[in-house]
């Protein structure tokens, strides 16, 4: 089991990014709300993993601290929640977010992440909210810190945006609409994505 990596980030295309240890690059696919508080590209950084072994794909999925990664591993527990939907659930809110959505039995915030319908929001509260009782620390009002990224073409940044929105499991016409949504000059795509997950909650 690889539980962690540290090394150099030598690539970044949200929601992955290939991490430079000794010459050889591990893929790491991460939740956006763990990507955006990434160093940048030629920097160093430590990422908690969770390694899924599937007959036709070894994935690792990256964390930034052990309470995401405990989540997401509860996440995948629960029945019809694989490790795409896990990591959109995370990529839409906080891990201390979703931890008290669950605890408050808040079904309405739930079904705006991708993926999560009513029945699986339903099924998300009645199976986790007593195994979510150990988990502390709400964080409602402190967003992630803004990320220092390289401001790109509009055109391009959008493009890559509805991409990644695309691979945290949204419909292709769905991500064009949320990025089209809070597009303004000047910003990336990471920007644009974290904006666009934001208008969802």
């Amino acid at each position: 089991m690889i539980g962690r990596l540290k090394g150099i980030i030598s690539e970044k295309q949200a929601p992955d990014i290939l991490l430079d240890i000794n010459g050889v690059g591990y893929e790491v696919t991460l939740p956006m709300s763990c990507f955006y508080e990434l160093p940048n590209v030629g920097e160093a950084a430590t990422v908690l993993t969770h390694f899924v072994v599937r007959e036709d794909a070894q994935l690792l999925f990256g964390f930034n601290t052990k309470t995401e990664r405990a989540l997401f591993r509860e996440l995948i527990k629960t029945n019809g929640v694989g490790p795409k939907l896990a990591l959109g659930i995370l990529s839409g809110m906080t891990a201390d977010q979703f931890i008290y959505n669950v605890d408050q039995g808040d079904i309405t915030a739930l079904v705006k992440l991708p993926g999560v319908g009513k029945k699986t929001a339903e099924r998300l509260i009645i199976e986790m909210r007593d195994r979510l009782k150990n988990f502390g620390g709400y964080d409602l009002f402190n967003p992630a810190p803004e990320s220092v990224t390289q401001a790109g073409h509009i055109e391009d940044a959008k493009g890559e945006a509805a991409a990644a929105l695309q691979a945290l499991g949204y419909k292709a016409s769905q991500a064009e609409q949320m990025v089209k949504k809070v597009a303004k000059p000047g910003l990336d795509a990471e920007q644009l994505i974290r904006e666009a997950l934001r208008s969802m909650v």
